[in-house]
């Protein structure tokens, strides 16, 4: 059980059932009064946001989240098959992957979060290495105005905006929590 003292960005808490996690926290002390624990929410199931206003002498439920570390096996229609260390298959709708399915290889080791049995919320690796199968000529310009870029697209079907000097059969580095080019590998 959390107070409303131990409220801070980024804590996990629970309200009516529903996980919920601090995306900004603002403390203020009227003159007279309790304090007040302003902070904006995200649910952790659906995305949605609220701002709500706490007193000192609220109280939060600590939500019963377990994480783990899962491996990556096949794609079955709309789901992602992973197997945890058991070798039992837990299925992970294609929304909770969100961008990240596009990253996924074979064997991959994701870290995944569980609340109630289901998983909620997948982390991939950093930095993924795949194969630009599709990339467009680069047209010569003003490189000096900043970075001049092309659209490209990599094994698996994610497209991105590549530098000029990538090239089709190129092996690129992909930040997964931008989904942005980070660096060319070999060609």
């Amino acid at each position: 059980m959390y107070t409303a003292s131990d409220l801070r960005k980024g804590l996990k808490i629970e309200i009516e059932g529903q996980p919920y996690v601090i995306t900004d926290f603002d403390f203020s002390k009227p003159g007279k009064g309790q304090a007040i624990y302003n902070c904006k929410l995200k649910n952790m199931l659906n995305g949605t946001t609220m701002s709500r206003s706490y007193r000192s002498n609220d109280k939060f439920d600590k939500p019963e989240l377990v994480q783990t570390t899962i491996r990556f096996s096949y794609e079955d229609g709309n789901s992602y098959v992973f197997l945890n260390d058991d070798f039992e298959e837990v299925r992970v709708p294609g929304d909770v992957l969100g961008r990240n399915k596009y990253f996924l290889l074979d064997d991959m080791a994701v870290d995944a979060l569980f609340f109630n049995n289901e998983v909620i919320e997948v982390e991939l690796p950093n930095l993924v290495e795949r194969k630009v199968v599709k990339c467009e000529l680069g047209a010569k310009g003003n490189t000096a105005a900043g970075k001049v870029t092309k659209p490209a697209t990599v094994d698996g079907g994610y497209e991105l905006a590549v530098p000029l000097f990538v090239n089709e059969g190129d092996i690129i580095r992909i930040d997964t929590r931008t989904g942005e080019y980070a660096d060319r590998i070999r060609s």
